[in-house]
């Protein structure tokens, strides 16, 4: 068997000399030892996409430097990351791209890295792309984990189609937004000067915020695209409020369970709160910086609420808040329940409950109906998987109260005493307590751009409407041959149309005479006019004009 390819020395990382003198040193009091073993060769045969396959430097992944949570967040800052996959110059692998004209390609170093300078271009663009790969990554190992295995296609991936997603770090200038584009396959990000607070004063152009460096913002985007790529039907505006609301939460926990999807930021919420998820907490509040820019006392939306559905009525906005409020209050009733300080680290117990509860969460979603789908259907969802999954028996009453709570679910009355502070009973489904009015309208104004996008709306139908009632009067006057050629003349495209003229008597008051509908048909054009009169199908002198 061949011993494997041993890099060039150039391209492996070397201790300090210090650190050699010390190695040195130790190893004159060290006994002899059995030699080490070789290193087993990479699995893996030609052309299966395992390490075997994978030339160096890229089969040991990439290491990224990127902000880790949003940049107002400064106890977290920027760090090193690890992404296992295979990353090339883009950066790019094979789901994901950065597809930004105005950031030149990011070529990775010696080791395959891309470590770049914060608050440049490039920096942006290797931030971006790790954490719409870590979100999608995450998924996919919660369902992985689950034992139901999936990719989690984009919407438009097909068998002959797998394009990826394409990343605009600076696709939106000057505007205050981001979205996901299922028709352009994209994520595009905004930037705008942030005002300096006072009133009427312009913005400080030399204080930009950009939407790409928020860890929740571009988490958030990628939560709709991961989405719609399970639920195509949920992103359309005609579907009830409640659809709309698992939409735009979905988001909003997303970015919540990327965070605590990494080991570091668990052990910065439990030094923060002291092990206790509802004080304030960086966790709760999404995109703090931009919710300041915009004169927000903390972010655009607090995950740490106590809103019901009877509070929301059909705003989108709001009632994605109801659901993300309920998810986190089970999180942290979770995390208390399985928080053992003797046994086990707290930043592990909430590293391992926040990925389980994603799990359940991603699996009840796509459990749920294709289209019009509401808070319960998830909700009953939640219970039926926790009790497959063999979790304690109290789980499912935390999920169970949470969501009555928020008026998603209802107890019937004769079960009410009986199922207080008890398990839920196998197979009950509960019925909804607050549901959308029948022919509600989503009301997405306060939301993220991917739910104002007119693609979402069928807005082209009502341009197309607008086409189509031209064409009707074209066809009804002469008009359906190409253009310029046998159109009718002004006269005849004025056919059964009234007209008017205004005349001045000899005191100044104005006259308006109203001519009859005209109904003539363009005339011949040898025909001659009668003397003394006006040729047939010609108007009075200043009528034209007056139209």
């Amino acid at each position: 068997m061949e011993s494997p390819t041993v890099p060039p020395l150039g391209f492996v990382p070397m201790p300090t000399a210090p650190y050699r003198q010390h190695r040195k040193a130790a190893k004159l009091l060290d006994q002899p030892g059995p030699p080490r073993p070789a290193d087993p060769a990479p699995s893996g045969g030609a052309g299966d996409g395992q390490p075997g396959d994978v030339p160096l430097p890229y089969a040991f992944g990439a290491r990224v430097l990127m902000w880790k949570q949003d940049p107002s967040v400064s106890e977290i800052g920027t760090r090193k990351a690890f992404l296992p996959g295979v990353v090339l110059a883009g950066p790019r692998d094979a789901r994901i791209e950065i597809k930004d004209p105005g950031i030149p390609m990011v070529e990775p170093n010696a080791f395959g890295d891309f470590v770049t300078m914060p608050d440049t271009p490039q920096f942006d663009a290797v931030h971006t792309f790790a954490v719409v790969r870590q979100t999608l990554t995450m998924y996919q190992r919660a369902l992985s984990s689950a034992g139901t295995e999936m990719p989690l296609p984009w919407q438009w991936n097909s068998s002959v189609d797998t394009s990826p997603l394409q990343i605009h770090p600076y696709g939106l200038p000057n505007v205050m937004n981001a979205f996901y584009s299922r028709s352009q396959c994209c994520l595009k990000f905004g930037d705008f000067a942030q005002a300096d607070g006072s009133a009427g004063a312009a913005p400080d152009q030399s204080v930009r915020i950009y939407t790409c460096r928020s860890f929740d913002i571009v988490s958030h985007e990628t939560g709709h695209a991961v989405l719609d790529g399970i639920k195509p039907q949920w992103l359309n505006a005609d579907n009830p409020p409640q659809t709309g609301g698992l939409h735009e939460s979905f988001g909003d926990l997303t970015a919540i369970f990327l965070a605590l999807s990494q080991l570091d930021q668990c052990d910065a919420v439990v030094a923060q709160t002291k092990a206790r998820l509802h004080d304030k907490t960086f966790l709760a509040d999404i995109a703090e910086q931009f919710g300041l820019a915009l004169g927000n006392t903390n972010g655009l939306r607090n995950a740490d609420n106590d809103l019901t559905l009877s509070q929301a009525a059909t705003e989108v906005h709001a009632i994605s808040q109801v659901f993300t409020g309920a998810v986190y209050d089970i999180l942290a009733d979770v995390f208390a329940f399985e928080r053992q300080p003797a046994f086990e680290d707290c930043a592990s117990v909430l590293h391992r409950s926040a990925a389980w509860l994603r799990g359940l969460l991603l699996r009840a979603l796509i459990a749920a109906p294709e289209s019009a789908a509401t808070y319960a259907d998830v909700a009953n969802e939640m219970l039926r998987i926790c009790r497959e999954d063999g979790k304690p028996a109290a789980y499912t009453a935390f999920i169970r109260d949470r969501f009555v709570q928020r008026e998603v679910l209802a107890v019937p009355a004769e079960l009410a005493a009986s199922l207080a502070g008890q398990p839920h009973p196998p197979g009950l489904r509960l019925a909804a307590c607050v549901s959308d009015a029948p022919g509600a309208r989503q009301d997405r104004r306060a939301c993220c751009g991917t739910m104002n996008l007119s693609e979402y709306y069928d807005a082209e139908r009502v341009l197309e409407a607008e086409t189509q009632a031209l064409a009707r009067w074209c066809a009804a006057h002469g008009r359906s041959g190409p253009a310029g050629a046998g159109q009718p003349t002004t006269g005849a495209m004025l056919a059964g149309v009234a007209v008017s003229t205004t005349a001045a008597t000899s005191d100044g008051a104005a006259v308006t005479t109203e001519i009859a509908a005209l109904a003539v048909l363009d005339p011949a054009p040898t025909q001659p006019a009668p003397t003394g009169g006006m040729p047939p199908g010609a108007l009075p002198a200043g009528v034209l004009a007056d139209i």
